[in-house]
């Protein structure tokens, strides 16, 4: 028996993380509780796992079933979607496809915004790997990401360099600074967000001068806790200069390292976006591709 999942299968795991019941998710469905009950038993003997937990409280998705939930939701909203952007096609207007990671993509979708005016964009937001394999199979023209430079590229696909963007020390007003000595910031916890594979890496170097390490959620929250806490936190510049607020110091960063920007294509390069490059890669890093982005 095939383990591929319908959208019929997609739609009810989603309604019932959403609502956490059965019965309420099948009243949306328009069946019967018995009936959405049934066919999510067998979901799970298929997929062989249990999905949701259920009592005569509701249902509660195992980390399983609030995975399958997240990714059907995102499946299904591209689908809802998908009229529109067929229909989008059949014009003369230019568009792109194209997908950045969580993290820069209030940065990215605003270059692009910026500077493509006149192109529909259709917009992708994953993980790195998914957008490059996504790009692969021809699901998408371009991917901006941050780990091009520590991963293997499938074959076939085109990297081209946007630049860097060095790690800051980011002080929000009230924040100690780091001390002199070889552990400036003993004693003190250190929110950090690298968006890049390189997380592991900083933590130990911040632990070796003294730091309590804590990886942020995502990296705009890592700046607003710091805000509220009061205390430091490493992130690449391209975000504090998005994200810190007025008052922050930006300060080098007690650990060596920096985020390597790059845009990811299939060969040839949409014409229209290699045009924008330049406008759009400033707008991402704040500097020209030339210019050593620092603080």
């Amino acid at each position: 028996m095939t383990s591929r999942l319908s959208i019929e299968d997609l739609t009810l795991a989603e309604a019932v993380a959403r609502h956490g019941s059965v019965g309420a998710a099948a009243k949306e469905l328009l069946t019967t509780q018995p009936s959405a009950s049934r066919r999510l038993a067998a979901l799970e003997r298929r997929l062989g796992t249990r999905l949701f937990e259920r009592d005569t409280t509701g249902a509660r998705p195992t980390p399983v079933g609030r995975e399958l939930a997240r990714q059907a939701a995102r499946l299904l909203a591209e689908i809802d979607a998908l009229p529109d952007q067929v229909l989008a096609a059949t014009t003369d207007a230019p568009s792109l496809a194209v997908g950045t990671i969580q993290a820069l993509a209030p940065i990215v979708f605003t270059a692009l915004d910026v500077e493509l005016p006149g192109v529909t964009v259709h917009p992708e937001v994953d993980h790195g790997p998914v957008l490059v394999q996504q790009i692969h199979d021809g699901l998408l023209d371009a991917a901006i990401i941050s780990i091009a430079e520590q991963t293997s590229l499938p074959r076939g696909l085109q990297r081209t360099l946007l630049g860097v963007s060095p790690l800051v020390l980011v002080l929000p007003e009230g924040a100690a600074p780091p001390r002199k000595g070889k552990r400036p910031l003993a004693g003190q916890t250190v929110l950090y967000s690298t968006i890049d594979l390189a997380g592991e890496t900083v933590r130990a170097k911040l632990s070796a001068l003294g730091a309590a390490p804590q990886l942020g959620p995502t990296i705009e929250a890592t700046l607003r806790i710091a805000c509220h806490r009061q205390t430091p936190a490493l992130v690449p510049l391209l975000a504090a200069r998005w994200w810190a607020n007025p008052g922050d110091q930006l300060l080098p960063s007690p650990v060596p390292g920096q985020v390597t920007i790059s845009l990811i294509t299939r060969p040839p390069q949409p014409a229209v976006l290699n045009q924008a490059l330049p406008g759009i890669t400033e707008g991402i890093l704040g500097a020209s591709p030339d210019s050593q982005d620092t603080p």
